[in-house]
């Protein structure tokens, strides 16, 4: 196999969150005196890259970590978070193929392991959760030191173009998701190594590369 380790993004990778996180954003927008995402707007802002819509939310970037801290907050009593059809199916194939599982997210342990579920969470050998939604690079470094690979034999599926940003800076492959929080034409001007359509892609491509 090309790659011994995958590391994973949760929100809009591994869990369907969108629609709460919606919601979350207006409270969270009332709350911190930042721009709503209108219904209408919401396409829009799927075609944007992440740093442009902070920008122009109007929130600073030192609110950042306030904000994330409330939204992990606020997840953590939401009920109807789960996994996307096909990823407990993926993950255990991919484990039993040897393949390392890692999980890199701006969330909270906690809440990766409520929506996951304690069997799938813990086919994760390396997790790393709560740091900024633009600050993955160190993280990724760090699990594929943890991980003993090279950066050539690991590959971080996401489904953000930050995501794409993080993994294209320490050397990884990216691989990005179709069903996320970003719309593929956003993933894909980033030149992903791979797209993936749909969860059984993921295990498709992964356990066929040779």
């Amino acid at each position: 196999m090309k790659y011994l380790l995958a590391i994973f993004d949760l929100d809009g990778t591994l869990a369907d969150s969108f629609p709460f996180f919606l919601s979350a954003q207006h409270r969270l927008a009332d709350k911190y005196g930042f721009a709503r995402i209108a219904a209408d707007e919401v396409e829009a802002a799927r075609r944007k890259p992440v740093s442009q819509l902070i920008r122009e939310s109007g929130l600073p970037v030192w609110k950042l970590a306030r904000v994330a801290a409330d939204f992990r907050t606020m997840m953590r009593d939401a009920d109807g978070i789960a996994p996307f059809p096909g990823v407990p199916d993926m993950l255990a194939a991919l484990q039993q193929a040897g393949i390392v599982l890692a999980l890199v997210t701006s969330n909270s342990r906690e809440n990766a392991r409520r929506v996951l579920g304690e069997r799938d969470f813990s086919r994760f050998t390396h997790v790393d959760c709560g740091m900024s939604i633009l600050g993955k690079r160190p993280r990724l470094r760090r699990l594929v030191r943890a991980a003993g690979v090279s950066p050539r034999q690991a590959i971080y599926i996401g489904d953000q173009d930050s995501d794409g940003d993080a993994a294209r800076g320490e050397g990884l492959a990216f691989g990005a998701v179709g069903w996320g929080y970003a719309a593929p034409e956003i993933l894909r001007a980033g030149g992903p190594d791979h797209e993936f359509a749909t969860v059984a892609d993921i295990g498709i491509t992964l356990l066929g590369e040779s």
